[in-house]
């Protein structure tokens, strides 16, 4: 009897301490948890949207479009599609130039923006404006946003045929060049795809329908996803 009351004796107090390792890991569990959602917290930080503004003309403001068709809105939902948050401000103003882009740049790109994705230049070679001065402009735009530490991602035009292969390798040569010196991404041909294919253009020739901004969209997006890519590995 002494025998099988010590055996028992023997599986309470190891019952007991089996509770009290469960109690006291609960315990700990309990205190850890605060400390685990803070050292999340950085990860959810680094999750934020890029501000991100399109600062361009019509071709990007979504000129006979509604606002939900225009290029800025349909990238914003293919990158949302992707799991990539951005906080999208369409900056396009039809008729705009390069230097109507530059006299508004302050106000077009507001304090906190992180990225720009620069679409200008359609409307100087339809004009036929030197493209001296569209390099000036632009290089005034990038000037000033590498100041602010903007990040930018510069879309290159192609000049009409109208004005000459002399004026078309001046204008042409613009963006790449420019991309080089300031070490920015570029994006050879905003309307690559798009341009010249009447069923994606509107009845002026010049501008996407809804149908031709997804295709601009298609085609940019994965240039869009590496350059946002740099900036979200320059926040870590």
């Amino acid at each position: 009897m002494a025998r099988s009351y010590g055996t028992s004796t023997a599986r309470v107090e190891g019952l007991k301490r089996m509770f009290a390792h469960i109690r006291v890991l609960i315990v700990a569990l309990m205190t850890a948890g605060p400390a685990l959602a803070q050292a999340q917290a950085p990860a959810t930080a680094s999750a934020k949207p890029v501000k991100m503004v399109v600062l361009g003309d019509s071709l990007s403001a979504g000129l006979g479009l509604s606002a939900p068709a225009a290029f800025p809105a349909r990238l914003q939902k293919a990158l949302s599609d992707k799991g990539i948050k951005v906080d999208m401000i369409n900056a396009g103003v039809s008729g705009d130039t390069t230097s109507g882009g530059r006299d508004r740049l302050d106000w077009s790109v507001p304090e906190g923006t992180e990225a720009v994705i620069l679409e200008l230049g359609a409307n100087d070679a339809l004009r036929g404006i030197d493209p001296a001065i569209t390099r000036a402009a632009l290089t005034d735009i990038l000037t000033r946003l590498k100041a602010r530490k903007i990040a930018v991602l510069l879309c290159g035009m192609l000049a009409p045929p109208n004005y000459g292969s002399e004026y078309a390798a001046r204008f042409n040569a613009i963006y790449p060049e420019l991309s080089k010196s300031f070490g920015v991404p570029l994006y050879p041909f905003f309307l690559e795809g798009v341009a010249s294919e009447a069923k994606l253009n509107q009845a002026d020739g010049i501008h996407p329908t809804a149908e031709g901004v997804d295709i601009i969209v298609k085609n940019i997006l994965p240039t869009v996803e590496a350059f946002i890519g740099t900036i979200s590995g320059q926040r870590s």
